[in-house]
């Protein structure tokens, strides 16, 4: 029995090649911040539909949302940081297209992948009680302690996912792979929430280079967790993937005109950005930079 950890490398198509109609698909990093963002795309580009997404959520979720992708939200927020309601999730959401969201509270739906991700059908916690995220969600139910103390707690469901897709900085073709910015933003928990995990990155690196300059600490996703890995630089754009790159301003304010303005103002920023594969969008962006100079 060979005892080399299997070559998990995939291309982008071949992970939205493996995904369904129908599925759970958990989205990883925070609002505009280190999203899987060429695999979202490619989601666009798929027949896919019918999916429910679970997301903090960034313009993963506008995306597809506007593309019509989604049956099912289930969110904390959805936001681009420096404009506050990202506007195709905002357009959507007033003009009630999304046929099912689910809006919990931030420390409820990170229990939710908590719960999840031990196996286990909810967990116990305080927040929710006496807001209207019980209110908006009646099916959430409440649980009594079965100790002296008797409290009451809101039961979180669990958020159990088929696949959850995050990106990182770099990994190992094994799937091994290390964050190098401020914050791991949960993308563990995304993992080990979903039957499957599939993670893109900036650089596929030897094993042994994960960890030069860098503190294992960062070492987030055990290859256990990780069914494939793709390499894509530029992969998290526009959003920000520190300390490779920040976010990209001038093009998510191009991208909030687009989404803010007409059909027709949409679907020229589709043609220009959206109609073709990634090399047609990584192109597209460099010559988009170039104007904006």
């Amino acid at each position: 029995m060979n005892g080399t950890p299997r070559d998990k490398r995939m291309s982008i198509d071949e992970v939205v090649g493996s995904l369904a109609s129908g599925m759970t698909i958990g989205i990883g990093g925070w609002g505009p911040r280190r999203k899987p963002m060429a695999l979202v795309r490619a989601i666009l580009r798929s027949d896919l539909t019918d999916l429910t997404i679970v997301s903090w959520g960034g313009a993963d979720v506008g995306l597809l949302v506007r593309a019509g992708k989604v049956r099912r939200l289930v969110y904390a927020f959805v936001s681009l940081d420096s404009i506050p309601l990202e506007p195709n999730f905002q357009r959507a959401r007033q003009a009630g297209t999304i046929p099912e969201v689910v809006e919990l509270d931030e420390g409820m739906f990170q229990t939710g992948l908590r719960a999840a991700a031990q196996r286990l059908p909810f967990l116990p916690m305080r927040a929710g009680l006496g807001s209207d995220v019980l209110v908006n969600n009646p099916w959430i139910e409440t649980v009594t302690s079965p100790y002296e103390d008797g409290e009451t707690f809101v039961a979180v469901p669990a958020l159990r996912l088929d696949v959850a897709l995050v990106h990182l900085n770099r990994a190992d073709c094994h799937g091994n792979a290390t964050y190098l910015g401020p914050d791991p933003y949960f993308d563990d928990l995304f993992a080990m929430a979903a039957d499957r995990t599939y993670l893109s990155v900036e650089q596929v690196v030897d094993t042994a280079g994960l960890t030069v300059d860098t503190p294992v600490q960062r070492l987030l996703l055990s290859r256990m967790l990780v069914d494939g890995v793709v390499e894509t630089p530029n992969g998290a754009h526009f959003t920000t993937c520190t300390p490779d790159y920040e976010r990209d301003e001038k093009f998510q304010k191009a991208y909030a005109a687009a989404a803010s303005g007409s059909d027709e103002d949409w679907a020229a920023f589709e043609q220009r950005f959206l109609a073709g594969d990634e090399d047609a969008y990584q192109a597209a962006v460099r010559t988009f930079a170039e104007e904006a100079r």
